[in-house]
This record gives C-alpha cells, sequence and structure tokens, in this order.
C-alpha cells in the first residue's frame, strides 16, 4: 500500500530512491530536444553549407518540431513528478494528486518572477489543502481533464517562447538539448522538494506552512517572455472548488 511508504522515515525513502531518477528522464528530454533541434535548424549539420537557402525549414515544419517537442517534454515532466510521488506513497493517478503533479511541473518551467511566484503559491496552497485531508467531492475526472487541457495549451506557449533559440543554425541542437535537460533537471528538483516537505508536514502537523523554494530553470527574466500559470485558478474556471 502506497499509504504505508508515508509512514517511514525520510531517511528510508531516501535510502530506496536511487539518483536514476535525475538522469533518466533529463537524458530523454535532452534526445527530444536535440531532435527538434535538428529539424528547425534545417539539419544544417548534415548538408553543405553551399545548399544555402534550400536547407531553411519550413514555418510548419518549425512549429511541428516545436510543438510535438513540447508534447514530448510535457509527457516526461508529468512522468517524472508522478514517479517522484509513488516513492514517497502518492497515487499520480489520484484527481487531487493530478492536480499536485501539474502545479509541480508549473512551479519547475516557470522562469519569470511573476511566473515563479504564481505557481509557488498554488503549489503552497495544494500542499496544505491536502495536508489537512480537504475533501474536494465536486473534484471528479471530468473537471481535471479540462484542467490538464488548458494547462496543455499553456505550457506549450511557454515551452515555445523558451524554445526560440533552437531556431538559430546548428547551435540550435546544443541549445534545444541543453533547455530540456536543464527544464526536466529542474522539475525533478522541484518534485523532490515539494513532496520532501509535504511527507515531513504530514508527519509533523506542527510544521509552520510557508512557501516552497524551487531552483531557477533559468535567470529570472522579464514577464514578457514567460508565461504565468495558475492550475488552481483553472480549476476553479473549470467548476472545480477554489482553493485558498
Amino acid at each position: 500500500m502506497l499509504s504505508d511508504l508515508r509512514r517511514l522515515d525520510l531517511e528510508e525513502v531516501d535510502a530506496v530512491r536511487g539518483r536514476g531518477l535525475n538522469l533518466y528522464y533529463p537524458i530523454a528530454a535532452a534526445v527530444s530536444g536535440a531532435g527538434a533541434g535538428l529539424v528547425v535548424s534545417g539539419g544544417s549539420l548534415v548538408v553543405v553549407a553551399s545548399a544555402g537557402a534550400a536547407t531553411a525549414p519550413s514555418a510548419a515544419a518549425v512549429a511541428g518540431a516545436i510543438s510535438g517537442d513540447a508534447a514530448i517534454v510535457l509527457g516526461l515532466a508529468s512522468r517524472s513528478v508522478g514517479h517522484v510521488a509513488l516513492l514517497y506513497g502518492y497515487d499520480p493517478e489520484d484527481p487531487s494528486e493530478k492536480l499536485f503533479v501539474m502545479s509541480v511541473v508549473n512551479a519547475g518551467t516557470a522562469a519569470s518572477a511573476t511566473a515563479k511566484h504564481t505557481a509557488m503559491a498554488d503549489v503552497s496552497r495544494l500542499t496544505q489543502a491536502l495536508v489537512r485531508g480537504k475533501a474536494w467531492t465536486v473534484l471528479d475526472k471530468s473537471i481535471v481533464t479540462k484542467v490538464s487541457k488548458q494547462f496543455a495549451k499553456a505550457y506549450a506557449t511557454r515551452f515555445t517562447k523558451q524554445s526560440l533559440g533552437k531556431i538559430v543554425p546548428a547551435a540550435g541542437i546544443v541549445i534545444g538539448s541543453g533547455l530540456n535537460w536543464a527544464t526536466l533537471e529542474s522539475i525533478v528538483d522541484a518534485a523532490d522538494l515539494a513532496y520532501r516537505r509535504r511527507f515531513l508536514m504530514e508527519k509533523y502537523p506542527d510544521l509552520v506552512p510557508g512557501t516552497t523554494v524551487f531552483p531557477d530553470l533559468t535567470e529570472n527574466v522579464d514577464g514578457d517572455t514567460d508565461v504565468s500559470i495558475s492550475v488552481l485558478d483553472e480549476l476553479a474556471e473549470a467548476g472545480g472548488p477554489r482553493i485558498g
């Protein structure tokens, strides 16, 4: 039973966790990013330089490569956070847990100060609600599905803005690979921090709630270059409960 894991000491959880999680997902994302970078750079590393403009990718190819890469990265992100959830004794298939997973992914990919603040506020509010055992009778699969779709759209927009460097010929391969690696690495780190904090708060209710600090994906950038996403706002708009 997953609930049995939550009765373990944190040291026991750490002992079986291992470090493979911190490598597998970033590597998989880096491979996807390199592939997308190759497409949007027009395959310039494998064609002769004299081909000139003929090597330039079409707008459709660029859009398709970035869109496909975004979908792959979001899938890897969700699976990596779900993997961490299981290690700490939480079921990522539970409707409320799916919201938490999305919130952690959001926090791990936010780049601007505004986006980070919004994402971390979501995680903090959700953590406190879940630790208190709040019952959400109106939270069903259809509502979570709506939230997931809206989050995927918002995430795709954020990812596209952060991925514009992949359009640089040749360098796009390195940039795409590096960005995706950093993204998954940051998400796994964010998941570890979020679930460790929640795990400890459930074991020790007297812990004072506070803001969870997440590692930066990149240096702070202007809000114009990032998308501020609130999973809890999307939840309320989809007809779910308003939390916090």
